[in-house]
């Protein structure tokens, strides 16, 4: 039995990081544009590095930690493999570290990591948890005054290419159960996988209410991840 997952920002606001998009569209008090695209960063490189500095120094924060739904996730996906039971793959548009903390191998994130920075010339990735600006050193040429602020965060904005779109369209295709979990359904390609899943699998959406793509899913469980995602786990086991 194959399975995909799709995890969205419902997954990680239990615990305790907020959605970047507010009820007013702004996210956290600023303009998408201003701190989520590439013409954003252009204008203003330090806003945006202070931005996305202040959710990396959060996401480090004692009090922000996996929760039930990340840790059952993890626990399902050792048994899955145990089993040799299928491909079992965690595609998530959150670019927190919790599935990872929890103790997911198989993850991908489709729109970055905070946790890394991205060299704007090569595209080589780094592991980085301190701050960006524009005075950051090339960590492979720290000498080289030309190569500061090279880094940026390793986020996907607006009006880029999403990370693993092939490898997340053939796992769609293959998959014989879809789990949506705390996601809008509305930002794309994200909100269109259900789509792309063949039409025996089994597609579950898990929120707390109605989203633009539920028409799409067989099953639809509403409450907090923290709860559903274990209870759905268990039957699936």
């Amino acid at each position: 039995m194959n399975i995909l997952i799709l995890t969205g920002a419902g997954i990680s606001a239990e615990s305790g990081i907020p959605t970047f998009r507010d009820a007013d569209g702004l996210w956290e008090g600023h303009a998408v544009e201003e701190v989520a695209t590439p013409e954003g960063f252009a204008r203003n490189p330090e806003l945006v590095h202070r931005f996305y500095n202040e959710r990396r120094r959060a996401l480090q924060s004692p009090e922000i930690q996996p929760n039930a739904a990340h840790v059952a996730l993890a626990d399902f996906e050792q048994k899955h493999a145990a089993r040799s039971a299928g491909d079992f793959l965690i595609v998530t548009q959150n670019i927190d570290d919790l599935h990872t903390r929890a103790g997911s191998r198989n993850v991908l994130h489709m729109h970055g990591e905070l946790f890394k920075a991205r060299c704007i010339y090569s595209n080589k990735l780094f592991a980085w948890r301190g701050d960006l600006g524009m005075d950051t050193p090339h960590p492979n040429a720290p000498e080289n005054e030309k190569m500061r602020g090279c880094l940026r965060p390793h986020v996907v904005w607006f009006g880029e290419v999403p990370i693993g779109l092939e490898q997340i369209e053939d796992a769609a295709t293959d998959a014989d159960v879809f789990i949506a979990i705390g996601t809008s359904g509305l930002v794309y390609p994200a909100a269109g996988i259900v789509q792309l899943t063949k039409r025996s699998c089994r597609k579950i959406e898990i929120n707390l209410g109605d989203t633009p793509a539920s028409d799409a899913f067989d099953e639809c469980r509403r409450g907090r991840a923290s709860e559903e995602v274990p209870r759905l786990l268990a039957e699936l086991t």
